[in-house]
Order: structure tokens, then sequence, then C-alpha cells
């Protein structure tokens, strides 16, 4: 039989691998340190009620104190709910710095920050180490790449260890299990519509719906830190069932911020394909997209995530029109993050302000590994 389309593989039917990978996210796109932080939480996630080791290291260089990112108050957040499952250290100067304006202080800083990051990945009291903008670090001398690549080649087997941030190395790219390019897609439409806050996460490689977790982390980050309000859905197609590990997470996370975050699936335990599609397909699609649309219209949420409807709508269980009308009528505070891969472009791409296609340059699926639970699903 001959299948064609897009499939999403469910939680329940896959098998699981216990070596942990080198991955590398790097690209002028966003996501890179987004994506970092959704395995975060799917670690964190398996980690909650299991005895399996699952502690995380967030080693972030070039990102000192005394500058606000993104993911801060997502760490936070994280920090607050479970300060025995991750830790943090932080390198550098706050303000952005070129080749020709590197101190001595920013190679003492990235020393530092490589000392802690040999003495954690040599320990193996990790699970996941995650070293957000190495990548530029290498790329600007502060390193050297074969003294990074000799020590990551001799990590725990359990480990896995996330590098990030443009211009990764050949060095690097070399001994990487799995990488993904974050290339940036421009949608001159959005600007004439006067357009913000849609982004879109395709393409082929690893970090779509990693980076949307860590996105939705962020959003209640936010909402943790500076406005209460700051509501955010998780609205999943093509994923029912049980077995996800960001399910215990978010399950985790409501528990400590009920009012913050609503989390909603919809779909068969069971692979989607073209051509084969069953009225229960068509329904439940349907029933996550009145959920999704009445929440972009309340405004009640100011973040609203929804995983994986590019390959819903690319397998035609949903029409395009009614997203694009939703989009176009969404308030102007309210930020949707939408993911998946997909073969033909829906036309609600054009409205994207952002929009990054996942390049996979090398997946380690591709040698015949197993995923594994708490990082890949």
């Amino acid at each position: 039989m001959v299948r064609s389309g897009v499939g999403i593989r469910t939680a329940q039917s896959r098998s699981d691998r216990l070596v942990g990978q080198i991955h590398v996210y790097d690209g002028a796109g966003k996501g890179k340190s987004q994506a970092a932080l959704g395995v975060v939480l799917r670690s964190i996630g398996l980690g909650i009620h299991t005895d399996w080791q699952t502690r995380v290291l967030l080693l972030r260089f070039l990102k000192g104190p005394g500058r606000t990112y993104d993911e801060d108050g997502a760490i936070e957040a994280l920090q607050r709910g479970f300060p025995h499952l991750i830790d943090q250290v932080r390198t550098g100067r706050a303000e952005f710095f070129g080749p020709e304006e590197i101190t001595r202080f920013d190679r003492l800083e990235a020393q530092r920050g490589w000392d802690v990051a040999k003495g954690a990945i040599a320990s193996g009291l990790y699970s996941v180490v995650v070293l957000d903008e190495l990548n530029p670090v290498l790329d600007l001398g502060l390193l050297a790449v074969e003294d990074v690549v000799s020590a990551l080649k001799r990590k725990p087997d359990h480990m896995e260890i996330i590098a990030t941030g443009r211009a990764a190395p050949q060095g690097l790219l070399d001994i990487a299990d799995l990488h993904s390019e974050m290339r940036p897609q421009y949608h001159p439409t959005a600007q004439a519509y006067g357009m913000s806050g849609i982004e879109i996460y395709t393409g082929a490689g690893k970090g779509k719906s990693t980076s949307a977790l860590g996105k939705a982390l962020q959003a209640i980050g936010r909402g943790i830190s500076q406005d209460l309000s700051h509501r955010v859905l998780i609205m999943q197609w093509l994923k029912g069932g049980s077995g996800y590990t960001e399910d215990a997470a978010i399950a985790a996370l409501r528990q400590i911020y009920p009012n913050l975050v609503d989390h909603q699936r919809c779909g068969r335990d069971a692979i989607v394909w073209r051509g084969q599609q069953q009225e229960l397909d068509y329904v439940e699609a349907e029933r996550g997209w009145e959920i999704a649309r009445a929440a972009i219209a309340s405004g009640l949420y100011k973040t609203i995530i929804l995983d994986e409807l590019n390959p819903t709508v690319d397998l035609e269980l949903l029409p395009e029109e009614p997203i694009v009308h939703a989009l176009l009528r969404k308030p102007r505070d309210t930020e949707i993050i939408i993911t998946g891969r997909c073969k033909n472009p829906p036309a609600y791409f054009d409205l994207a302000s952002t929009h990054s296609e996942m390049i996979c340059h090398k997946h380690y699926a591709e040698k015949g590994v197993d995923l594994k639970r708490g990082v890949d699903f």
C-alpha cells in the first residue's frame, strides 16, 4: 500500500531510545532558543512523575545579567515550579558585539561558561545540557572548536546535548546527530495588511512543535512576571491519545499557575494519511478549530499555539478560508503561533510576520535511531 501526505506519528506508537544525541539548531530564523526550551519542558514533564534522571542544565552564553531576554520569564517559571529539575548559568555581557569589539572580559566569560559545561558533561548528573548561543561563541573564536568537539564526543551515553545560535562551525556540525537550520521566510503581504503577531514554524526539520512549546513557556513567564492576565492556549491537532511528555509538564504548570494556561488536544490516536482520512478525522479537526476560532475572537488569550494546524489543512481536514478570516480579525495584542510541515503552503502563510522554515540537514532518525521520550515527544 502506498501512502502519501503528512502523517503525525502518535506517542503511543513510538519506541524509545536510551542513548543521548548531539543536537544543533542554527540559522538566521527564529526558534532556536525556543526549541531548546521546548525540549527542557518535555524533559521536565518526564521527570515529574517518574524515577528517571531528568535534571536539566541551561547554560546561556552571551546572555549576561543586565539585559532582558524572551526566555528569562520562561526559565523563571520553570525554576519556581520545578527547582529540583532545572539549573541555569548565564555568562557574557549584556550588549551585542562583533569580532572587532571582543574584549578580555568576553574571553574570560566564554571560558567560565565552558568550564561549567565541561564539568556538567563529565559529571553525568544531567539528562539534558543546553548550550544556548554556543554556536556564535565558537564563530567569534572565543572558544576553540576542537576543544569543544573533543569534550562533546566524550559525553555520557544517556546525555542529550543541545547547541543553539547562528553560524555553527563545521567541526561541530560534523559530530552532530541532528542539525536543523531555522531559515527565515518573508511575506510582504503581512506588512501590507499591517499584520503582526502571527508566527509560523514549518519545514521537514526538527524544532516546529518544540519551538512552539518554548514560545508557550515564554508567554507563561510574561504572565507571571508582568501581566497576570497573559493567558496561553495550547491547541494541538492530530495528536489524540496519551503518552506525550509535555502533557505532564503542562498539567503541572496549570496546577501551579491555574489561570495562565489551557491545553486542548484533538484527533485520533493514529496516523492520518492522505486518501485514508476517516469521518472522525474531519469531526475532530473541526472540533479543534471551533475551540481555536472562539479563543482567537475572544481576546482572552494573549498567546495561542495552533500546533500541527498546517498538516491538518494540508490533509484537507479543514478549509483555509475560515482560518484566514479569523487571523485577519484577531485582536492586535494576541500572538498566534502555527506549526507543522505541509506540501502545499496555505494562504494564511502570507499573513505571517515571522516565518521560520526548519531545514533538516541531519537527523538521527535517518540512521534508524529511535526517538526519545522527553526529548522528541
